[in-house]
């Protein structure tokens, strides 16, 4: 669907963006090809000089929240006024060397959480069979472990057979739930990109690690003609809210006329995780919003709650242009104004055009923001690393022009 084009990173001379925290620039910057130069061991800086220049840029112009002229699409499609920038890091989970090849063309989709003092990412490795949810584990979110993939395909016919992937967990006592997305169709090989439709499935597991047991008589929700979840229903964020769970879970549709798909998110209850969900009639916020996958962080200090998500732009063709980040004192009450850019090409190091989807996880006074691209000004869906860009804590909503929030 995507082509790839290059791949360049940005780092201070003399470091890698893999071992140092975020600090702010004061050497001259290092430019290396990812694609030729994975070491980093050949600087381009001199040869491109007008690339490393422009990508000092934003790092100088954008360091405080607030109000920014917003991106125009080309369909006319919403834009967020507001940016809530992270501060980012760059890439701490490179592709290519999982157990088995399992992500030799690719690392992207992670799903980051913590569970006694140790971190587990769930990454989407893109292996010579297809794509499957993955492990990495680490004790600082900067130095990751691989282990290989946790899910395997289904049996031919299966909602899961070509792929097994994305996998969301919540935890209930001794108990760990997985949701996870499956797929009976794939892009023709070596690729094999995850196809239309995206189904919700579920797991379960002792331990953080797994293993992981399919539960393939559970079926949570599926899509359904004529809504807003009619081509994908994919799972997201579980938050328990009283005595129901929620899930704010990716849908998509397809308004008559539209070339291109809308996407937004959707939340779907249940008080039983092993149960059928009930999904809301409506959508979280509207379906030309254009946003897909959830990660949630609530700030006890001013009571509001942080949606995270990746949203789709258009330049071209279609691809993750953003992390934007909507805000609401109310689980079930999402206004569509109330959000902002929080990664993008103009705040990460790294990849100037794609940003892939996020995860978030608090770490101290900081929320980790990690989330996947494949570099330079490349959109493909293939050979994307993961990165990892930081908030300070406590979140508070970027104040417009106005002085509302």
């Amino acid at each position: 669907m995507f082509t790839f084009l290059c791949a360049l990173a940005l780092a201070p001379a003399g470091t890698s963006t893999e071992k140092t925290g975020p600090s702010p620039v004061s050497r001259p910057l290092e430019l290396h090809s990812l694609e030729q130069d994975q070491g980093e061991t050949t600087d381009l800086y001199t040869q491109h000089p007008e690339i490393g220049q422009r990508m000092e840029q934003p790092s100088e112009k954008i360091k405080t929240a607030g109000h920014a002229a917003p991106q125009k699409y080309s369909d006319g499609r919403p834009a967020a006024t507001l940016r809530m920038d992270a501060k980012d890091h760059g890439i701490v989970l490179r592709y290519g060397d999982g157990p088995d090849r399992c992500d030799i063309l690719g690392a992207r989709d992670v799903w980051v959480f913590e569970a006694d003092g140790v971190y587990y990412m769930h990454y989407d490795g893109a292996g010579p069979r297809g794509w499957l949810c993955s492990l990495a584990v680490s004790k600082d979110l900067l130095h990751w472990e691989k282990k290989g993939p946790i899910l395997d395909f289904g049996k031919p016919g299966e909602d899961d057979a070509k792929s097994a992937s994305y996998g969301v967990t919540y935890r209930e006592g001794r108990e760990w739930h997985m949701f996870y997305l499956g797929t009976p169709n794939v892009s023709p090989p070596p690729d094999l990109v995850p196809s239309f439709p995206y189904l919700t499935m579920k797991a379960k597991g002792g331990s953080p690690a797994g293993p992981w047991n399919k539960q393939k008589e559970v079926v949570p929700f599926r899509t359904k003609p004529g809504t807003y979840y009619s081509i994908t229903a994919s799972p997201g964020h579980v938050i328990k809210n009283g005595d129901e769970y929620l899930q704010f879970f990716s849908s998509t549709t397809r308004k008559p006329g539209n070339p291109c798909v809308q996407r937004t998110l959707g939340i779907a209850r249940t008080k039983d995780l092993d149960g059928a969900w009930t999904i809301d009639p409506n959508p979280m916020v509207p379906i030309e919003e254009q946003i897909e996958n959830s990660s949630l962080y609530y700030e006890k200090t001013n009571k509001t709650w942080f949606l995270f998500t990746n949203h789709i732009g258009i330049d071209g063709g279609e691809y993750t242009d953003a992390i934007w980040v909507y805000w609401s004192k109310d689980l079930n009450k999402w206004d569509p104004n109330n959000k902002a850019v929080v990664l993008d090409g103009r705040n990460c190091t790294w990849s100037n055009r794609c940003i892939g989807l996020p995860s978030v996880v608090r770490a101290g006074k900081r929320l980790a923001l990690f989330y996947d691209a494949p570099g330079g000004n490349g959109t493909s869906h293939m050979r994307r690393h993961v990165g990892l860009a930081w908030l300070n804590l406590p979140l508070a909503p970027p104040i417009s022009n106005a002085g509302e929030l």
